[in-house]
């Protein structure tokens, strides 16, 4: 049995475990629920050491025939697009169970639907099968809703849930229209990812079928990523939610219709994608300047993370839209970071929530006083969120933008004023006005993280940016071979993984 499937599986197990679990037995819940994610994101770090770079086909894979009669299975596998999105995923969901010490009440269902959340997640980017794809996916997504309808704070949590739900039902609808096309249009009867891409190879869809199912895919799985301008549900829903759940959606769920894109879009309707390009880099500049205006103006703390991570989102649209390894080998590296980016400003968020009962920023001051290493921690954040060099972000950014030159100059530079200018005055203002000047006589009862569990799920997301910030090559490497791939089926231009220089990190050393 493959890895990935204990990957997923823990977490599943643990969800059923749980509901015969008497729910005054708190400890022992949140006992499960830490240790099945802590399994999990055991073995995928193991997954990911064990991971060969450029390997043929898939690694770890495991296929199990369910209607043969329509060639759906449980096909799950690796390569170098999903290795480092499971291991960031995984890593995550720990962090998020970790952080679930704020939930007071009905625990026990909180942590089987976290549990649920995980599961699917980790099963939809294993998955290599389009019904189990999106199938685990909404297994992922239906939890989120309810967790923060149920969970929720704040007076707009209502709205927020209903906005939510009607959003992203909308967009899961339009991409499930976009993946039944594509699987009556492709001619290979079968759900099998790999199969329908080599089908498509000798018989690829007519132009037609690419321009009606493409659009399907790109604003339906757009939806669900909060492209411009469909965002408006994201930063109020974050802003309502409780912190795992926003760390477990902004983080990890939201790249599944980024990686959706990358893995089902651009090799199957490569002529569409072509046409679309332009239109998917122009868009990208509303997440980056609009949505950034917009966290400019933000004086709640979650408003300003929920706006400043979809703005993110626009620059690994913008690697996507390039069309080149360069900038498609930026923007799988930016969902990773951004992942691990998102659940740490959403969890320390949520931290400073349960100590002050505010995330007003006109309220809060100081706060480095009494909270030392929460107050580093959002320091921290707060300039890989900058790109500032050192963290994985400004990695991913560089090498997009990079890539993105060669394709969109103007559209780059909008975008790096964007990301230089916009981003880092809203960033370092918020972090001068919640943590420095004087500390309100109110907060002087503070209490900062005090043992081990406490500051583990910082330190963990911490240490994951410093890691691939430092070391990208750990996962440029993975990447490479197989982003090169899909960049050839999308442009139709063949280009040998061991050309000299092909390697992005060598681009960016080139081009210094």
């Amino acid at each position: 049995m493959s890895i990935l499937t204990y990957i997923a599986g823990w977490p599943l197990l643990a969800a059923l475990a749980l509901v015969v679990v008497p729910r005054n037995y708190r400890v022992i819940i949140r006992a499960i629920a830490v240790l099945a994610t802590l399994i999990s994101a055991v073995l995928a770090v193991k997954m990911f050491a064990q991971f060969v770079p450029g390997a043929n086909g898939f690694q770890f894979e495991q296929q199990i025939p369910w209607v043969e009669s329509l060639g759906i299975s449980y096909h799950v596998g690796v390569d170098g697009l999903n290795v480092g999105l499971i291991l960031m995923g995984a890593i995550v969901a720990f962090a998020a169970a970790l952080c679930s010490w704020e939930i007071q009440t009905r625990e026990k269902e909180f942590y089987i639907l976290l549990l649920l959340m995980t599961g699917g997640i980790l099963g939809a980017f294993a998955s290599l099968d389009l019904f189990f794809f999106y199938f685990l996916h909404e297994l992922a997504l239906v939890p989120t809703f309810i967790m923060i309808g149920v969970w929720g704070r704040g007076e707009k949590k209502n709205y927020a849930t209903f906005q939510i739900t009607l959003y992203l039902s909308i967009g899961a609808l339009i991409a499930l229209i976009g993946l039944i096309a594509l699987y009556l249009q492709s001619g290979a009867n079968t759900f099998d990812i790999p199969k329908i891409i080599e089908h498509a190879k000798t018989n690829p869809l007519s132009l037609n079928a690419q321009n009606f199912i493409f659009p399907l895919l790109l604003f339906g799985f757009g939806i669900l990523v909060s492209l411009w301008p469909f965002h408006s549900w994201a930063p109020l829903g974050y802003g309502v939610a409780p912190s795992p759940t926003a760390m477990l959606h902004a983080g990890v769920l939201k790249k599944f219709g980024l990686y959706g894109l990358i893995r089902i879009a651009l090799p199957l309707l490569p002529q569409a994608t072509q046409s679309w390009a332009h239109v998917i880099a122009w868009l990208c500049v509303g997440n980056i300047l609009y949505v950034g205006w917009v966290a400019m103006r933000q004086k709640d703390l979650n408003l300003l993370i929920g706006n400043s991570s979809v703005a993110h989102m626009g620059f690994i649209f913008l690697g996507i839209a390039s069309l080149n390894l360069i900038g498609v080998t930026g923007a799988v590296l930016i969902m990773v970071a951004h992942g691990f980016l998102a659940a740490l400003t959403f969890a320390l968020s949520g931290y400073i929530y349960k100590q002050t009962g505010t995330l007003q920023i006109s309220e809060l001051g100081g706060l480095c006083r009494k909270l030392p290493f929460i107050g580093t921690a959002l320091l921290m954040a707060a300039m890989a969120g900058c790109g500032l060099p050192g963290f994985a972000n400004f990695v991913g950014e560089a090498t997009v933008f990079f890539g993105s030159w060669k394709a969109f100059p103007t559209v780059t530079v909008i975008a790096l004023w964007g990301a230089l200018v916009i981003g880092g005055i809203y960033m370092t203002r918020a972090i001068r006005n919640i943590l420095h000047g004087p500390l309100p006589e109110k907060w002087n009862s503070l209490v900062d993280a005090s043992n081990v569990w406490r500051k583990l799920p910082y330190a963990l997301l911490i240490v994951s940016l410093l890691v691939f910030g430092f070391i990208p090559k750990l996962l440029t490497e993975k990447i490479n071979p197989d982003a090169q791939k899909i960049v050839a089926l999308a442009t139709g231009n063949l280009v040998s993984a061991t050309a000299p220089g092909a390697s992005p990190l060598n681009f960016v050393a080139q081009n210094k």
